[in-house]
């Protein structure tokens, strides 16, 4: 309960900083002690709520001719998540999240980040993937993030846009997963209601704090690196 309860903190503060990352951080270093059918479902939960939150206070910045084109999509690939979440077995999910997780981790700790607007055909793969990888893993902020930060360069419609997206993306898993019965227990209930306080005060202090972008990445990008080598080890001595 402690670790959940740090890793949850951590999370959401980056969370209220940034405007996205919160599962990002939290699945990777839940799933180490925790199943993937659990966890995945409660970081639905809690982003989503952080979604109706962050986006409400910010509700005329966001930029809806940017997310039109990312739903439809989107909607593809959490109903092909879904499925494989349900379907799959732990080891391989846990060898591929870790693979995912690594490429961003380097990503944020060098800074990769090009100036360069990119095209709206990019909207597409960028969807598709996204809608994918946050059914099966609680993590499809990525590729939406490197889509939209080359698409809107106002930090605040950005930030603004990301919680909209997430909201309107986590509605369509929320309903998926009720589908697939992943929503139906009490546990997943129970350790939303416990965490929720500690996520909103979280995001509350997140808000309040100034760090430079630069700072924010390779902070990120060091936890992602942590949490997936310990992934990778965990799926291959289970």
């Amino acid at each position: 309960m402690a670790a959940m309860a740090a890793i949850l903190l951590m999370a959401y503060l980056v969370r209220g900083i940034t405007g996205f990352g919160s599962g990002l951080i939290s699945v990777p270093l839940l799933a180490l002690f925790l199943p993937l059918q659990f966890v995945v479902p409660l970081i639905l939960l809690l982003d989503f709520t952080a979604s109706i939150l962050i986006g409400g206070l910010h509700f005329k910045r966001v930029q809806w001719d940017e997310i039109g084109i990312l739903i439809p999509f989107g909607i593809v690939g959490v109903v092909l998540g879904t499925s494989l979440l349900v379907k799959l077995p732990t080891e391989p999910m846990l060898l591929a999240l870790a693979a995912f997780i690594l490429v961003f981790a380097v990503r944020s700790m060098l800074n990769l980040h090009g100036d360069k607007p990119a095209s709206r055909g990019w909207a597409i793969p960028a969807s598709l993937t996204g809608g994918t990888v946050g059914a099966l893993f609680g993590t499809g902020g990525p590729p939406y993030v490197m889509y939209l930060t080359h698409r809107i360069r106002d930090k605040s419609d950005l930030r603004a846009t990301f919680s909209a997206l997430f909201f309107t993306e986590g509605l369509t898993r929320i309903v998926s997963f009720l589908v697939a019965g992943l929503l139906m227990t009490a546990k997943v209930w129970t350790a939303y209601l416990t965490a929720l306080p500690l996520v909103l005060g979280a995001l509350y202090m997140g808000g309040r704090v100034h760090v430079g972008q630069a700072q924010m990445a390779r902070l990120v990008g060091v936890l992602l690196l942590a949490s997936s080598v310990s992934l990778l080890f965990k799926a291959l001595h289970a």
